[in-house]
């Protein structure tokens, strides 16, 4: 055997182990979520904020879902960057059918930093009323007993921030299942790994970040991660550096995907291996292990088709195929991945050509505008 199909077997190996951690990290985490419950001793009031830019596939139905919360007490603040955004409109039709709720829509015109979106939350946090605080995106929808869960999580003792694994909800191309099944099976797993392996997370994810306002401004307000592309991580980053720990909520959300292209989901897939790569530079290096298929098939090239290489083949795909259930179904009860298992193969090659254009380059295009990053800082292209 030659020393490239060497070095293929042994990687392939890693990756296998890889596979073999993931699915024990999420069997395990599976486990903790069943027996866990929090105790709900207050229900503290609650503002979620909610940065807008545009519209997003089904939104107005994510925006009903943080309206039909079993709570007592919350309000939820929408920002908006400019009066004419068409977002506005989806807001004041909340409004309307839901009179009860207190819904505010404001129109968040400084520009404080590179990031748009915090630029809004620092405006947004200036106006809410509580103590508790809630940020997750645009497109995030979620359980009537979501707001109730995720606030008596953060009550636990020396937790700092509560952030919430999320299933996509594809549309219907084959570009948009590749983007949820990728979700479900490679960055889900990463997720639950890291916090094994590192001893409990250290970053957030945007699909939720519920904090208390005291700890907010213990870590410098929104306003220190204004010029950071990777947000969500900053802020849970930075509330784990107080001592404070960052919890993986028991609750699950979703998020509405887009009919996306190919180039369409290329071009955002590329955004997100460029802020990993920025936000965690040894994660990303790491990725290449995570790899498990495209360094099987490598192996079974350079072997030539030795009767090992393919016993070695199969052994990968049945360890990949055990991991994507047992993150999808066990999980995350994503009902889309048995759906979509026959395109695994197709994104986990995707996955390989994504992280060498991560690695490649350093500009970005996000929200229609081109950036460079800069050790994570997001600099405009002039």
């Amino acid at each position: 055997m030659n020393k490239l199909a060497a070095i293929s077997a042994v990687i392939t190996g890693a990756s296998m182990g890889y596979c073999a951690l993931s699915i024990w990290a999420a069997a395990r985490f599976a486990s903790q979520a069943r027996r866990s419950s929090a105790q709900i001793v207050d229900l503290p009031p609650v503002s979620i904020l909610k940065p807008l830019k545009g519209t997003d596939p089904e939104m107005y139905e994510s925006f009903r879902s943080h309206c039909l919360q079993d709570y007592p007490e919350y309000e939820i603040l929408f920002g908006i960057s400019h009066a004419n955004d068409p977002a506005a409109a989806l807001v004041e039709k909340l409004q309307h059918e839901f009179p009860g709720r207190e819904i505010r829509l404001l129109l968040c015109e400084k520009n404080l930093g590179a990031n748009g979106k915090v630029s809004s939350l620092v405006q947004l946090a200036a106006a809410a009323k509580y103590g508790f605080i809630l940020v997750n995106d645009s497109d995030i929808r979620v359980a009537p007993d979501y707001l109730r869960t995720v606030v008596a999580e953060l009550q636990a003792p020396d937790t700092g921030l509560v952030t919430c694994l999320y299933r996509g909800v594809p549309a219907n191309t084959i570009a948009s299942r590749l983007e949820s099944l990728g979700v479900s099976t490679d960055f889900v797993p990463g997720v639950l790994v890291a916090r094994q392996i590192e001893g409990g997370l250290h970053f957030g994810l945007g699909s939720t970040l519920a904090l208390r306002r005291k700890h907010l401004e213990a870590i410098g307000g929104f306003e220190a991660i204004v010029d950071y592309l990777a947000d969500d991580y900053e802020l849970g980053k930075r509330i784990a550096d107080l001592g404070l720990e960052v919890e993986l909520s028991n609750t699950t959300v979703d998020t509405v995907l887009p009919e996306y292209s190919f180039s369409g989901l290329f071009s955002h897939q590329l955004r997100w291996a460029r802020t990993i790569r920025a936000s965690r530079p040894g994660g990303y290096a790491g990725l290449l292990v995570t790899y498990t298929m495209p360094w099987a098939i490598l192996f079974l090239f350079l072997a030539h088709g030795a009767t090992w290489a393919w016993v070695l083949f199969a052994g990968a795909a049945l360890l990949r195929l055990a991991m994507a259930l047992v993150t999808g179904v066990s999980v995350l009860q994503d009902s889309n991945v048995v759906r979509s298992l026959w395109l695994l193969p197709i994104r986990d090659i995707l996955a390989v050509s994504v992280w060498i254009g991560g690695l490649l380059g350093k500009k970005i295009v996000w929200r229609g505008e081109e950036f460079y990053l800069d050790r994570g800082k997001l600099k405009r292209v002039k």
